[in-house]
């Protein structure tokens, strides 16, 4: 796990690398979920991690870089990062997005030095239904996260004990 940290952060993506891969996974979330993609529309922050790279044998993490978007422009750079232990073999990459509905749960985030999943705000993942709709009560929640990769949006995976911290670009 030490391994794959210390490789994430050798190889540390810069600003614009960082501003293209969001613009990337922003084309791709549209072409998963429209119904996703017009939500995030409406959301007072959104913040994207274009490629979290989770790896383990027995132990595990997971680590990722990405940029939080305001209206629709980048403000400001983060990472995210978690470990676990258990039966795990294997590696895989994907993308998340946080949506921040209200000003309040993305002034929460923003004013927080080191935000934690589950324990700092709740993250509602949504799973698209038929047709690509978005249930209507997780539509409400003021945090609401999708997780995907370029096979589509992904099952039974959770964002809870993910650190996100702020990073500078």
């Amino acid at each position: 796990m030490l391994a794959l940290f210390i490789a994430a952060n050798a190889a540390a993506a810069s600003r614009e690398e960082i501003n293209a891969e969001v613009r990337q996974a922003m084309k791709e979330f549209r072409k998963h979920t429209s119904a996703g993609y017009e939500l995030s529309q409406k959301a007072a922050g959104v913040l994207v991690f274009p490629s979290v790279v989770k790896a383990g044998i027995g132990v595990g993490g997971e680590y990722g870089e990405g940029a939080l978007l305001i209206g629709g422009k980048p403000v400001a750079y983060y990472n995210i990062a978690a470990a676990s232990i258990g039966l795990q073999l294997g590696a895989q990459a994907r993308s998340e997005i946080i949506l921040f509905m209200t000003e309040s749960a993305l002034s929460k985030f923003r004013g927080s030095e080191g935000w934690k999943a589950g324990v700092d705000g709740s993250i509602a993942l949504v799973t698209v239904g038929t047709g690509g709709s978005i249930d209507t009560e997780t539509a409400q929640k003021p945090i609401i996260g999708f997780i995907f990769s370029n096979k589509g949006l992904m099952a039974n995976l959770t964002f809870e004990g993910s650190k996100i911290t702020k990073i500078d670009r």
